[in-house]
């Protein structure tokens, strides 16, 4: 490689220009390798006349991003059309990422909830991977532009969900996993997998395996939860090293959930055994340590964006939206672009992060690599545009129905049955008809009915006379004890002070309910660190104080020494 760098730009560079030297002495001294540049007239300005510029060639760009549901608008898009603002969004993320290829994660939704506009757009043909547990929950989708369409595509790790026909192989040694344990990891739609056709500048053709992931988050409060992130590293490394194995480039992007180093994290020196984190030490088995030499350091994949910027800090990819962490950079770097070693060293010319583009609690992360895509001629049939419902093919009713196998005797007792409630209907209709009164035997009186006249004697007992009328319920004055004229004067006297206490209770409710209706709303408390008004959180975490309110200081999150930033106020609130 050069010993003279040039930087190269976060933005999309599509139509790069390969420089090389005159002589084919000079060529052999660099290495075979020219420098990409932007423009022809920055490369002619950079090395002068010494260098010519000898061909130009396409430049693949692929981008991750955490969206944290397709389905919710960007800022800005709502109010331009709301009747379709999540297509609309979906148009403009593709639109100003520009890139060859975009993963995005936490799509946040499922087959069922998919429309049209969100899953075909112009110019695009998308993957969709779903969580079959729940709605509304993870979920990956890749969107590839039609001069990058993949030759194969597949949904999960382990091969349970691939289809016959277009997926991509290559699984590796899986016996140390159970089928149900496979099934539970592809079944949260966390990975999808698009393989494409490369061409070098050179223009030698390569197989590239992108494995767009977003791997598990490890509740502390659920230790099985870990186990489950663990064993989601594994199915992935296990794979990436089978397709490796079988001569393809892999790149693994998307949101990994680990921050690796302690540079990579806002608050790694506080952080109890910060490097005993079974993730990062998952990582540092993956990756590969460029600035080491020591052989524990050297894995099959390079983090891009250390490779670029090995001490960069504050380099975060994720913040707190909760804390609005983001206005100060209090976050860490969650979102990666791995490649194996050979694609990085050899094609990778930029690896960047875009924390202007706003919309989520992660920003999105990229790289510009050195190759040109060779589309393929048909996209694969994981493409969602030949999923049933977008194809615009008429389904036919037989497809929604489920056949019912019964045996004959099953059908003739079904039958009896039928016959049976359908007769035993018509004889009850009948009865009713019959004992329902005709108009000359109601009556003619038009006055009110005795109370007698709704009760039918019982048949087992003898009715009685007519003339015999039935006793009255005798009333409830004449069973209670008569009493003197003193408990009579003391019941008055009680009942009188019963009233007065009512009247004088109903008082003082109305006056303490008008006096918390006219004096407003309790006033906020001021934060100790800023005297401040703070903010009112609610508890959201499942405990003994889950839906609880409480006060905290309104600054965002940031480090302890930043004087701006928030206060360890707390103060719960007073139920009203």
């Amino acid at each position: 490689m050069r010993t003279e760098e040039v930087e190269a730009p976060a933005r999309r560079a599509s139509d790069a220009f390969v420089v090389r030297t005159r002589t084919p002495a000079q060529t052999r001294a660099e290495g075979g390798r020219g420098q990409l540049l932007n423009s022809e007239l920055l490369a002619r300005a950079y090395f002068g006349a010494g260098w010519e510029v000898c061909q130009t060639v396409k430049m693949l760009r692929v981008v991750s991003w955490n969206i944290n549901g397709i389905r919710r608008p960007v800022q800005g898009v709502a109010n331009q059309e709301p009747s379709n603002c999540a297509a609309v969004a979906v148009r403009r993320i593709l639109g100003e990422l520009d890139a060859d290829i975009v993963c995005l994660q936490e799509t946040k939704v499922t087959r069922d909830a998919l429309t049209e506009p969100l899953a075909i757009v112009e110019g695009y043909n998308s993957y969709f991977s779903f969580s079959r547990n729940r709605s509304g929950y993870s979920g990956v989708a890749t969107f590839c532009k039609d001069n990058a369409t993949p030759v194969a595509a597949e949904e999960g790790l382990s091969g349970l969900f691939a289809t016959q026909n277009g997926n991509v192989g290559c699984y590796g040694n899986m016996d140390e996993f159970t089928q149900e344990e496979l099934r539970a990891l592809d079944s949260e739609g966390r990975a999808l997998l698009t393989q494409h056709k490369i061409r070098t500048w050179e223009g030698k053709e390569r197989i590239l395996t992108l494995i767009n992931v977003y791997c598990p988050h490890a509740d502390p409060g659920r230790p099985e939860r870990l186990v489950f992130k663990m064993r989601f590293y594994r199915l992935l490394q296990i794979r990436a090293e089978a397709l490796l194995a079988a001569g393809s480039h892999v790149i693994i992007l998307g949101d990994l959930n680990t921050a690796h180093r302690p540079i990579d994290h806002w608050d790694a020196v506080n952080l109890e055994r910060f490097e005993e984190d079974p993730g990062r030490k998952w990582m540092d088995s993956l990756l590969s340590n460029l600035g080491c030499q020591s052989a524990s350091h050297v894995g099959l994949f390079i983090d891009s964006y250390r490779c670029f910027q090995p001490k960069q800090e504050g380099a975060f990819t994720c913040w707190s939206a909760v804390t609005g962490a983001r206005h100060l950079n209090y976050g860490s770097r969650l979102d990666y672009v791995l490649g194996d070693r050979t694609l990085v060293i050899d094609t990778f010319q930029a690896s960047f992060l875009l924390p202007e583009v706003m919309g989520s609690d992660h920003c999105p992360v990229g790289a510009v690599l050195s190759v040109s895509s060779v589309p393929a001629k048909q996209c694969p049939p994981l493409c969602t545009r030949f999923l049933p419902e977008f194809a615009g093919t008429q389904l036919k009713i037989l497809r929604f129905l489920v056949p019912l196998e019964q045996s004959p005797v099953l059908e003739q007792s079904v039958l009896q049955h039928n016959n049976q409630t359908r007769v035993q209907t018509c004889q009850n209709k009948a009865q009713v008809h019959s004992t329902r009164p005709r108009p000359s035997q109601a009556g003619s009186g038009r006055g009110q009915k005795n109370l007698k006249s709704y009760f039918q004697p019982s048949p087992n007992c003898p009715q009685a006379s007519p003339d015999i009328e039935l006793p009255s319920p005798p009333l409830m004055s004449t069973l209670m004890t008569p009493k003197t004229p003193e408990e009579e004067a003391v019941a008055k006297v009680v009942k009188g002070r019963a009233k007065a206490s009512e009247a004088k209770d109903e008082k003082e409710v109305r006056t303490s309910f008008w006096k918390s209706v006219l004096a407003g709303p309790l006033r906020t408390p001021l934060c100790g660190g800023h005297r401040e008004p703070c903010v009112m959180r609610t508890v959201k975490k499942p405990g003994p104080n889950l839906g609880r309110r409480f006060y905290m200081c309104a600054r965002p999150r940031g480090p302890p020494t930043d004087p701006s930033s928030r206060c360890n106020f707390f103060l719960w609130s007073r139920p009203s």
